[in-house]
């Protein structure tokens, strides 16, 4: 399956969350976790996109089209990447071995339906840490694809992931961070539930 290395943020309200567009290579895993070094991973509950046919210079009303299905995505950060640094390092701080498990299903586009009113909920170890609505997204799916694709073709396997509503770690008070033995269970309506450990 074709992937597309990197990231490129597509926005952020500079609220408690920020909804981010990343592409990835389809790539699940049962678990997550991070380097020894990471001091300050972070989870992020998403609805991930996964493109089904090439998009290149798409415009929103066709965007959706392209949609091969959804999953669940955790974005899992090390925020002493984002924030801790002169010049912010977003893509290194999403991107680290461990991070972004997503699954465990597929769901394809016609059984999910309308993706822009779907309650997303986030879970550590049986508590409920977060709660939204892909409705209070900054830009729709379709938006980001067709932002998105006037920059890059987008290739059937791509993920993108939506962003999150508030309740991540990092924004807390005082801030709460994952560590290892740590479970995770992310749910998107419609799309399933995605359960793992933090190695």
């Amino acid at each position: 399956m074709p992937t597309t290395p990197g990231s490129r943020r597509a926005g952020a309200d500079g609220a408690a969350h920020l909804p981010e567009a990343h592409l990835r290579g389809l790539r699940p895993r049962q678990r997550g976790g991070h380097p020894p070094s990471v001091t300050k991973p972070d989870w992020e509950a998403e609805l991930a996109v996964v493109i089904g046919r090439t998009a290149w210079q798409v415009d929103e009303g066709t965007a959706l089209d392209h949609v091969a299905g959804y999953t669940v995505l955790n974005d899992i950060s090390a925020r002493e990447f984002q924030f801790d640094q002169p010049l912010a390092m977003t893509s290194f701080a999403k991107g680290l071995d461990g991070f972004c498990p997503l699954g465990p299903y597929l769901v394809t586009a016609d059984e999910v339906g309308e993706p822009w009113q779907l309650g997303l909920r986030a879970w550590l170890n049986d508590e409920l840490v977060q709660e939204g609505n892909t409705r209070d997204l900054i830009f729709s799916v379709a938006a980001l694809i067709a932002y998105l694709s006037r920059y890059m073709a987008l290739q059937p396997g791509d993920v993108i992931a939506t962003g999150t509503p508030a309740g991540s770690g990092h924004f807390r008070s005082p801030p709460r961070y994952l560590r290892p033995g740590d479970r995770m269970r992310l749910e998107v309506e419609r799309v399933g539930v995605l359960e793992h450990g933090i190695a």
